[in-house]
């Protein structure tokens, strides 16, 4: 039987591994080179302004807020969550994405942290609500040109859907995702995202994957994997599923219960 308990060990670790899309990991940051001062107005402001944004990110996916409880200079911010993420994990995210902070932007007038399952942003200027198509962060994966039209295909299903809620689009084996964040209009939505697709396209060629965020929205496309609910699907074409991690482990169970009675029943036979 100890061959039966190698090949489960070989085999668990491979569950783990191809399902590895973390909502907590890291994608980009940006901070403000001017710095406010310590015990100033401005710091009680922030302080106060992410303590409420964490506490909103235990029952809402998106929240904005303005700290003024210390007058002088108010602190503006807000918070968007991955929409298909369970409160509790949105919740996880954002302290996450608050812990990092300090590290990343210490007393930062303005900073904004990027992570896969969430987007938190704080500033002294009145940004909530206002349209921003910059571009902030774009990332490519490896060369597809034979995928290249059923990426724009799927690109071009992005155009519907609600302000902060998931757009998602597929063509073949492509599929296509957008986000906005919840300060964002229906029309506003509609321009960023579509802004965001133009830069994809630019930015990427004939990569097989890419990621692009811009102020208040991203588009994002792989290719290989079904789109679905499940928070691990989404950045990973090669994702394997429960259901296929089922399978495999059965008939890897299957066959080496078999290597097993037939390794028995030859001593026997002897």
């Amino acid at each position: 039987m100890s061959l039966f308990f190698l090949l489960l060990f070989l085999f668990f670790p491979s569950m783990t591994i191809s399902s590895f899309d973390d909502f907590n990991s890291f994608v980009y940051v940006g901070c403000s080179q001017n710095r406010y001062t310590l015990g100033s107005p401005y710091q009680l402001n922030v302080d106060s302004l992410l303590t409420s944004l964490a506490n909103a990110a235990t029952f809402s996916s998106y929240h904005d807020f303005t700290s003024n409880a210390a007058a002088a200079t108010p602190a503006y911010g807000l918070f968007q969550c991955r929409t298909d993420l369970p409160t509790s994990d949105c919740a996880t995210c954002v302290r996450s994405a608050l812990d990092k902070l300090p590290s990343l932007c210490p007393y930062a007038t303005f900073a904004a942290v990027q992570l896969k399952g969430c987007f938190v942003r704080y500033s002294n200027d009145s940004f909530i609500g206002n349209p921003d198509t910059a571009l902030v962060y774009k990332k490519c994966g490896g060369s597809g040109s034979e995928m290249v039209g059923l990426r724009d295909a799927a690109l071009g299903g992005l155009g519907g859907g609600g302000t902060g809620e998931y757009r998602v689009g597929a063509a073949g084996r492509v599929r296509a995702l957008a986000q906005c964040v919840g300060d964002q209009g229906a029309r506003e939505c509609s321009e960023c995202v579509a802004a965001a697709v133009e830069q994809v396209k630019d930015a990427c060629g004939a990569a097989n994957a890419g990621n692009v965020y811009l102020g208040k929205c991203y588009v994002s496309y792989w290719s290989g994997g079904a789109y679905d609910s499940d928070r691990s699907s989404h950045y990973h074409g090669d994702h394997v599923s429960a259901k296929t991690l089922a399978i495999v482990l059965a008939v890897t169970v299957a066959v080496v219960i078999g290597i097993v009675i037939f390794s028995i029943m030859r001593r026997n036979g002897k």
